[in-house]
Protein backbone atom coordinates (compact mmCIF):
# COMPACT_ATOMS: atom_id res chain seq x y z
CA UNK A 1 0.00 0.00 0.00
CA UNK A 2 1.29 3.47 -0.88
CA UNK A 3 2.14 5.66 2.12
CA UNK A 4 0.00 8.78 2.72
CA UNK A 5 0.81 11.68 0.43
CA UNK A 6 2.45 13.75 3.17
CA UNK A 7 4.90 10.95 3.86
CA UNK A 8 6.22 11.18 0.30
CA UNK A 9 7.33 14.77 0.66
CA UNK A 10 11.08 15.09 -0.02
CA UNK A 11 13.52 15.14 2.84
CA UNK A 12 15.02 18.61 2.36
CA UNK A 13 17.91 20.05 4.32
CA UNK A 14 16.69 23.23 6.13
CA UNK A 15 17.73 26.44 4.41
CA UNK A 16 20.29 28.55 6.31
CA UNK A 17 17.89 31.47 6.41
CA UNK A 18 14.10 31.45 6.97
CA UNK A 19 13.62 34.39 4.63
CA UNK A 20 14.84 32.45 1.62
CA UNK A 21 12.59 33.11 -1.37
CA UNK A 22 12.36 31.06 -4.55
CA UNK A 23 13.69 32.72 -7.65
CA UNK A 24 10.76 33.26 -10.00
CA UNK A 25 12.69 35.28 -12.60
CA UNK A 26 12.45 34.73 -16.33
CA UNK A 27 15.68 32.72 -16.21
CA UNK A 28 14.15 30.23 -13.77
CA UNK A 29 11.01 29.98 -15.89
CA UNK A 30 13.08 29.23 -19.00
CA UNK A 31 14.88 26.50 -17.06
CA UNK A 32 11.56 24.83 -16.15
CA UNK A 33 10.49 24.93 -19.81
CA UNK A 34 13.81 23.39 -20.84
CA UNK A 35 13.35 20.66 -18.25
CA UNK A 36 9.97 19.75 -19.75
CA UNK A 37 11.56 19.56 -23.21
CA UNK A 38 14.26 17.25 -21.87
CA UNK A 39 11.67 14.97 -20.25
CA UNK A 40 9.82 14.81 -23.56
CA UNK A 41 13.09 13.87 -25.31
CA UNK A 42 13.73 11.13 -22.76
CA UNK A 43 10.20 9.82 -23.21
CA UNK A 44 10.69 9.56 -26.97
CA UNK A 45 13.93 7.61 -26.46
CA UNK A 46 12.10 5.21 -24.15
CA UNK A 47 9.29 4.68 -26.68
CA UNK A 48 11.83 4.00 -29.43
CA UNK A 49 13.09 0.99 -27.52
CA UNK A 50 16.56 2.39 -26.87
CA UNK A 51 18.94 -0.24 -25.50
CA UNK A 52 19.24 -0.64 -21.74
CA UNK A 53 22.73 0.85 -21.26
CA UNK A 54 22.07 3.62 -23.78
CA UNK A 55 18.89 4.54 -21.91
CA UNK A 56 20.80 4.77 -18.62
CA UNK A 57 23.41 7.02 -20.21
CA UNK A 58 20.80 9.23 -21.90
CA UNK A 59 19.00 9.67 -18.59
CA UNK A 60 22.21 10.70 -16.81
CA UNK A 61 23.07 13.20 -19.54
CA UNK A 62 19.59 14.72 -19.77
CA UNK A 63 19.22 14.93 -16.00
CA UNK A 64 22.55 16.70 -15.57
CA UNK A 65 21.66 19.18 -18.31
CA UNK A 66 18.19 19.85 -16.94
CA UNK A 67 19.55 20.64 -13.46
CA UNK A 68 22.71 22.41 -14.67
CA UNK A 69 24.78 20.01 -12.65
CA UNK A 70 28.25 18.70 -13.41
CA UNK A 71 27.56 15.15 -12.26
CA UNK A 72 24.77 12.60 -12.47
CA UNK A 73 24.68 8.87 -11.93
CA UNK A 74 22.32 5.92 -12.13
CA UNK A 75 22.82 3.61 -9.15
CA UNK A 76 21.68 -0.03 -9.30
CA UNK A 77 20.82 -1.78 -6.05
CA UNK A 78 22.85 -4.97 -5.44
CA UNK A 79 20.95 -6.84 -2.69
CA UNK A 80 23.70 -9.39 -2.00
CA UNK A 81 26.12 -6.59 -1.08
CA UNK A 82 23.59 -4.04 0.18
CA UNK A 83 25.33 -1.52 -2.06
CA UNK A 84 24.37 0.84 -4.86
CA UNK A 85 26.57 0.29 -7.93
CA UNK A 86 27.25 3.15 -10.37
CA UNK A 87 25.85 1.73 -13.63
CA UNK A 88 25.92 4.91 -15.73
CA UNK A 89 26.82 8.55 -15.28
CA UNK A 90 28.28 11.79 -16.60
CA UNK A 91 31.11 13.88 -15.23
CA UNK A 92 32.84 11.11 -13.30
CA UNK A 93 36.48 10.25 -13.85
CA UNK A 94 37.39 7.05 -15.67
CA UNK A 95 36.93 3.87 -13.66
CA UNK A 96 33.96 5.08 -11.59
CA UNK A 97 31.11 3.85 -13.81
CA UNK A 98 30.73 0.10 -13.52
CA UNK A 99 32.89 -0.36 -10.43
CA UNK A 100 32.34 2.33 -7.76
CA UNK A 101 29.52 1.89 -5.24
CA UNK A 102 27.98 3.53 -2.18
CA UNK A 103 26.14 2.10 0.80
CA UNK A 104 22.43 1.29 0.50
CA UNK A 105 21.63 1.63 4.22
CA UNK A 106 19.43 4.32 5.79
CA UNK A 107 22.47 6.37 6.82
CA UNK A 108 23.27 6.93 3.13
CA UNK A 109 21.26 9.56 1.15
CA UNK A 110 20.85 7.12 -1.74
CA UNK A 111 20.03 4.25 0.61
CA UNK A 112 17.44 6.37 2.43
CA UNK A 113 15.74 7.27 -0.85
CA UNK A 114 15.79 3.60 -1.88
CA UNK A 115 14.42 2.28 1.42
CA UNK A 116 11.73 4.89 2.06
CA UNK A 117 10.82 6.07 -1.44
CA UNK A 118 11.27 9.67 -0.26
CA UNK A 119 13.37 12.05 -2.38
CA UNK A 120 16.39 13.44 -0.54
CA UNK A 121 17.93 16.92 -1.04
CA UNK A 122 21.28 17.77 0.53
CA UNK A 123 22.26 21.35 -0.35
CA UNK A 124 25.19 21.64 2.07
CA UNK A 125 27.01 18.35 2.27
CA UNK A 126 29.86 19.89 4.26
CA UNK A 127 27.36 20.53 7.06
CA UNK A 128 25.14 17.47 6.54
CA UNK A 129 24.12 15.92 9.86
CA UNK A 130 21.29 13.63 8.80
CA UNK A 131 23.32 11.27 6.59
CA UNK A 132 26.94 10.37 6.05
CA UNK A 133 28.43 11.78 2.87
CA UNK A 134 29.71 8.97 0.62
CA UNK A 135 33.46 9.01 0.00
CA UNK A 136 32.80 9.14 -3.74
CA UNK A 137 31.18 12.57 -3.34
CA UNK A 138 33.87 13.84 -0.98
CA UNK A 139 36.60 12.81 -3.43
CA UNK A 140 34.95 14.81 -6.22
CA UNK A 141 34.26 17.89 -4.12
CA UNK A 142 30.47 17.55 -4.36
CA UNK A 143 28.67 20.27 -2.38
CA UNK A 144 25.02 19.42 -3.04
CA UNK A 145 23.09 16.36 -4.22
CA UNK A 146 19.60 14.98 -4.81
CA UNK A 147 18.44 11.35 -4.77
CA UNK A 148 15.17 9.80 -5.95
CA UNK A 149 14.09 6.18 -6.10
CA UNK A 150 14.27 4.41 -9.45
CA UNK A 151 11.58 1.76 -9.80
CA UNK A 152 12.02 -1.48 -11.70
CA UNK A 153 9.85 -4.48 -12.53
CA UNK A 154 8.11 -5.17 -9.20
CA UNK A 155 10.97 -3.94 -7.02
CA UNK A 156 13.22 -0.84 -6.96
CA UNK A 157 16.02 -0.90 -9.53
CA UNK A 158 18.05 1.66 -7.59
CA UNK A 159 18.47 5.42 -7.32
CA UNK A 160 18.90 8.35 -9.69
CA UNK A 161 21.26 10.94 -8.21
CA UNK A 162 22.42 14.37 -9.40
CA UNK A 163 25.45 16.09 -7.87
CA UNK A 164 27.07 19.51 -8.14
CA UNK A 165 30.26 21.16 -6.95
CA UNK A 166 28.83 24.66 -7.33
CA UNK A 167 27.14 26.77 -4.71
CA UNK A 168 23.39 27.12 -4.74
CA UNK A 169 20.43 25.02 -3.72
CA UNK A 170 18.30 22.34 -5.29
CA UNK A 171 14.58 22.95 -4.73
CA UNK A 172 11.41 20.87 -4.69
CA UNK A 173 10.83 22.00 -8.29
CA UNK A 174 14.14 20.34 -9.18
CA UNK A 175 13.01 17.20 -7.39
CA UNK A 176 9.92 17.14 -9.62
CA UNK A 177 12.13 17.13 -12.72
CA UNK A 178 14.50 14.52 -11.27
CA UNK A 179 11.63 12.24 -10.27
CA UNK A 180 10.06 12.69 -13.71
CA UNK A 181 13.29 11.51 -15.35
CA UNK A 182 13.47 8.58 -12.92
CA UNK A 183 9.88 7.60 -13.67
CA UNK A 184 10.49 7.54 -17.42
CA UNK A 185 13.68 5.51 -16.97
CA UNK A 186 11.85 3.18 -14.57
CA UNK A 187 9.16 2.48 -17.15
CA UNK A 188 11.84 1.75 -19.76
CA UNK A 189 13.63 -0.61 -17.33
CA UNK A 190 10.38 -2.37 -16.51
CA UNK A 191 9.56 -2.78 -20.20
CA UNK A 192 13.00 -4.18 -21.04
CA UNK A 193 12.95 -6.55 -18.06
CA UNK A 194 9.53 -7.76 -19.19
CA UNK A 195 10.84 -8.27 -22.73
CA UNK A 196 13.79 -10.28 -21.41
CA UNK A 197 11.42 -12.50 -19.41
CA UNK A 198 9.22 -12.89 -22.48
CA UNK A 199 12.22 -13.83 -24.63
CA UNK A 200 13.37 -16.34 -22.01
CA UNK A 201 9.89 -17.89 -21.96
CA UNK A 202 9.88 -18.02 -25.77
CA UNK A 203 13.29 -19.69 -25.79
CA UNK A 204 12.05 -22.31 -23.33
CA UNK A 205 8.97 -22.84 -25.51
CA UNK A 206 11.16 -23.38 -28.57
CA UNK A 207 13.29 -25.93 -26.71
CA UNK A 208 10.19 -27.81 -25.58
CA UNK A 209 8.68 -27.62 -29.08
CA UNK A 210 11.81 -29.10 -30.63
CA UNK A 211 11.83 -31.85 -28.03
CA UNK A 212 8.18 -32.70 -28.73
CA UNK A 213 8.83 -32.64 -32.48
CA UNK A 214 11.82 -34.93 -32.05
CA UNK A 215 9.73 -37.42 -30.10
CA UNK A 216 6.86 -37.26 -32.62
CA UNK A 217 9.34 -37.89 -35.42
CA UNK A 218 10.83 -40.86 -33.57
CA UNK A 219 7.38 -42.27 -32.85
CA UNK A 220 6.38 -42.05 -36.51
CA UNK A 221 9.63 -43.73 -37.51
CA UNK A 222 8.87 -46.56 -35.11
CA UNK A 223 5.38 -46.96 -36.62
CA UNK A 224 6.89 -46.97 -40.13
CA UNK A 225 9.42 -49.62 -39.16
CA UNK A 226 6.73 -51.80 -37.56
CA UNK A 227 4.54 -51.60 -40.67
CA UNK A 228 7.46 -52.55 -42.93
CA UNK A 229 8.37 -55.48 -40.69
CA UNK A 230 4.77 -56.67 -40.77
CA UNK A 231 4.70 -56.27 -44.56
CA UNK A 232 7.76 -58.52 -44.88
CA UNK A 233 6.37 -61.15 -42.50
CA UNK A 234 2.72 -61.32 -43.53
CA UNK A 235 3.26 -63.77 -46.41
CA UNK A 236 0.58 -62.17 -48.60
CA UNK A 237 1.72 -60.07 -51.56
CA UNK A 238 -1.36 -57.83 -51.74
CA UNK A 239 -1.42 -57.23 -47.99
CA UNK A 240 2.32 -56.57 -48.00
CA UNK A 241 1.83 -53.93 -50.67
CA UNK A 242 -0.89 -52.21 -48.63
CA UNK A 243 1.24 -52.27 -45.49
CA UNK A 244 4.22 -50.84 -47.36
CA UNK A 245 2.00 -48.07 -48.77
CA UNK A 246 0.76 -47.30 -45.28
CA UNK A 247 4.34 -47.19 -44.03
CA UNK A 248 5.29 -44.77 -46.81
CA UNK A 249 2.38 -42.49 -45.93
CA UNK A 250 3.22 -42.47 -42.23
CA UNK A 251 6.80 -41.65 -43.18
CA UNK A 252 5.57 -38.83 -45.46
CA UNK A 253 3.44 -37.40 -42.66
CA UNK A 254 6.47 -37.45 -40.40
CA UNK A 255 8.63 -35.61 -42.94
CA UNK A 256 5.98 -33.01 -43.73
CA UNK A 257 5.25 -32.43 -40.04
CA UNK A 258 8.94 -32.15 -39.19
CA UNK A 259 9.54 -29.54 -41.89
CA UNK A 260 6.58 -27.50 -40.71
CA UNK A 261 7.35 -27.78 -37.03
CA UNK A 262 10.92 -26.59 -37.39
CA UNK A 263 10.02 -23.80 -39.80
CA UNK A 264 6.89 -22.33 -38.20
CA UNK A 265 7.71 -19.81 -35.52
CA UNK A 266 4.52 -17.83 -35.96
CA UNK A 267 0.91 -18.30 -36.93
CA UNK A 268 1.77 -17.84 -40.63
CA UNK A 269 4.72 -19.30 -42.51
CA UNK A 270 6.32 -18.78 -45.90
CA UNK A 271 4.49 -21.45 -47.94
CA UNK A 272 6.80 -21.62 -50.97
CA UNK A 273 9.90 -22.18 -48.86
CA UNK A 274 8.08 -24.88 -46.90
CA UNK A 275 6.97 -26.65 -50.11
CA UNK A 276 10.56 -26.54 -51.43
CA UNK A 277 11.63 -28.48 -48.35
CA UNK A 278 8.78 -30.99 -48.76
CA UNK A 279 9.72 -31.56 -52.41
CA UNK A 280 13.38 -31.87 -51.49
CA UNK A 281 12.40 -34.74 -49.18
CA UNK A 282 10.37 -36.35 -51.96
CA UNK A 283 13.12 -36.38 -54.60
CA UNK A 284 14.88 -39.56 -53.37
CA UNK A 285 11.56 -41.43 -53.10
CA UNK A 286 10.57 -40.84 -56.75
CA UNK A 287 14.00 -41.34 -58.34
CA UNK A 288 14.86 -41.80 -61.17
CA UNK A 289 12.01 -39.37 -61.82
CA UNK A 290 12.85 -35.69 -61.32
CA UNK A 291 10.64 -33.00 -59.79
CA UNK A 292 10.43 -29.53 -61.32
CA UNK A 293 9.08 -26.93 -58.91
CA UNK A 294 7.80 -23.61 -60.23
CA UNK A 295 6.63 -20.89 -57.86
CA UNK A 296 6.62 -17.08 -57.70
CA UNK A 297 7.45 -14.79 -54.83
CA UNK A 298 6.84 -15.67 -51.21
CA UNK A 299 3.28 -16.45 -50.10
CA UNK A 300 2.25 -16.12 -46.46
CA UNK A 301 0.03 -19.02 -45.42
CA UNK A 302 -1.56 -20.29 -42.22
CA UNK A 303 0.81 -22.78 -40.61
CA UNK A 304 -1.87 -25.30 -39.64
CA UNK A 305 -3.11 -25.45 -43.27
CA UNK A 306 0.36 -25.66 -44.81
CA UNK A 307 0.86 -29.23 -43.64
CA UNK A 308 -2.36 -30.25 -45.43
CA UNK A 309 -1.01 -28.78 -48.68
CA UNK A 310 2.27 -30.58 -48.08
CA UNK A 311 0.51 -33.91 -47.58
CA UNK A 312 -1.58 -33.53 -50.76
CA UNK A 313 1.52 -32.74 -52.82
CA UNK A 314 3.35 -35.64 -51.19
CA UNK A 315 0.56 -38.05 -52.18
CA UNK A 316 0.21 -36.78 -55.76
CA UNK A 317 3.94 -36.65 -56.44
CA UNK A 318 4.49 -40.10 -54.90
CA UNK A 319 1.76 -41.59 -57.09
CA UNK A 320 3.26 -39.96 -60.19
CA UNK A 321 6.69 -41.31 -59.33
CA UNK A 322 5.28 -44.80 -58.85
CA UNK A 323 2.86 -45.12 -61.79
CA UNK A 324 3.50 -42.45 -64.45
CA UNK A 325 6.60 -43.92 -66.15
CA UNK A 326 6.50 -47.72 -65.71
CA UNK A 327 8.29 -48.55 -68.97
CA UNK A 328 11.05 -45.95 -68.89
CA UNK A 329 14.02 -44.95 -66.79
CA UNK A 330 12.15 -42.01 -65.28
CA UNK A 331 10.60 -38.75 -66.34
CA UNK A 332 9.65 -35.33 -65.05
CA UNK A 333 7.00 -34.39 -62.52
CA UNK A 334 6.00 -30.73 -62.43
CA UNK A 335 4.72 -29.00 -59.32
CA UNK A 336 3.49 -25.44 -59.74
CA UNK A 337 2.14 -22.91 -57.21
CA UNK A 338 0.65 -19.69 -58.55
CA UNK A 339 -1.28 -17.00 -56.65
CA UNK A 340 -4.44 -15.88 -58.42
CA UNK A 341 -4.87 -12.37 -59.79
CA UNK A 342 -7.21 -11.34 -56.98
CA UNK A 343 -4.67 -12.65 -54.43
CA UNK A 344 -7.50 -14.43 -52.64
CA UNK A 345 -6.42 -17.94 -53.64
CA UNK A 346 -3.47 -20.01 -54.81
CA UNK A 347 -3.55 -22.57 -57.63
CA UNK A 348 -1.37 -25.64 -57.10
CA UNK A 349 -0.91 -28.23 -59.83
CA UNK A 350 0.91 -31.57 -60.05
CA UNK A 351 1.35 -33.09 -63.52
CA UNK A 352 3.39 -35.63 -65.42
CA UNK A 353 3.71 -36.79 -69.04
CA UNK A 354 3.41 -40.47 -68.33
CA UNK A 355 0.99 -43.22 -69.29
CA UNK A 356 -2.06 -41.57 -67.72
CA UNK A 357 -4.72 -43.07 -65.47
CA UNK A 358 -6.07 -46.59 -66.00
CA UNK A 359 -9.19 -46.83 -68.20
CA UNK A 360 -12.39 -46.20 -66.24
CA UNK A 361 -10.52 -44.88 -63.20
CA UNK A 362 -12.57 -42.22 -61.37
CA UNK A 363 -10.75 -40.38 -58.54
CA UNK A 364 -14.13 -39.35 -57.08
CA UNK A 365 -15.30 -42.89 -56.51
CA UNK A 366 -11.98 -44.67 -56.16
CA UNK A 367 -11.58 -46.79 -53.03
CA UNK A 368 -7.82 -46.40 -53.09
CA UNK A 369 -6.43 -44.89 -49.94
CA UNK A 370 -4.40 -42.29 -51.84
CA UNK A 371 -7.42 -40.90 -53.69
CA UNK A 372 -9.55 -40.89 -50.57
CA UNK A 373 -6.77 -39.11 -48.66
CA UNK A 374 -6.40 -36.38 -51.31
CA UNK A 375 -10.18 -35.86 -51.43
CA UNK A 376 -10.45 -35.63 -47.65
CA UNK A 377 -7.54 -33.19 -47.30
CA UNK A 378 -8.88 -31.02 -50.13
CA UNK A 379 -12.26 -30.72 -48.41
CA UNK A 380 -10.54 -29.88 -45.13
CA UNK A 381 -8.74 -27.00 -46.89
CA UNK A 382 -11.99 -25.78 -48.41
CA UNK A 383 -10.31 -26.07 -51.80
CA UNK A 384 -11.52 -27.05 -55.26
CA UNK A 385 -9.83 -30.16 -56.70
CA UNK A 386 -9.88 -30.35 -60.51
CA UNK A 387 -9.86 -33.85 -61.96
CA UNK A 388 -7.22 -34.85 -64.52
CA UNK A 389 -8.20 -33.96 -68.09
CA UNK A 390 -4.77 -33.87 -69.72
CA UNK A 391 -4.22 -35.34 -73.21
CA UNK A 392 -0.81 -36.59 -72.14
CA UNK A 393 -0.10 -37.88 -68.69
CA UNK A 394 -2.04 -36.76 -65.62
CA UNK A 395 -2.64 -33.31 -64.14
CA UNK A 396 -4.29 -32.46 -60.84
CA UNK A 397 -5.02 -28.85 -59.89
CA UNK A 398 -6.03 -27.53 -56.51
CA UNK A 399 -7.54 -24.06 -56.00
CA UNK A 400 -6.96 -23.13 -52.36
CA UNK A 401 -8.47 -20.02 -50.78
CA UNK A 402 -5.97 -17.92 -48.86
Amino acid sequence: MDPPREEKRPVVEPAPSDDHCEDLTGQALRLRIRQQELLAELGVLALQGTSFIAMLNHTARITAEGLRAEYCKVLEYIPAENRLLVRAGVGWEEGIVGSASVGADLASPGGYALRTGKPVISNHLENEQRFRTPELLVAHGIRRAMNVILQGDGSPFGVLEVDSTSEGEFSEHDIAFLQGAANILGMAIEQQQYQRKLQAALDRHQVLLKEVNHRVKNSLQVVTAMLRLQANAVGNEDLSEHLNEAASRVNAVGRAYERLAYTADYEKIELIEYLREVIKDLEPTVAPCTIQFEAPQAIQFAADRAILVGLIITELVSNAGKYAYPDSSGGSIWVQALPQADKQAILISVRDEGVGLPPGFDPDTSKRLGSRLVNALSKQLGSELTRPMSAVGVKFTLLIPL
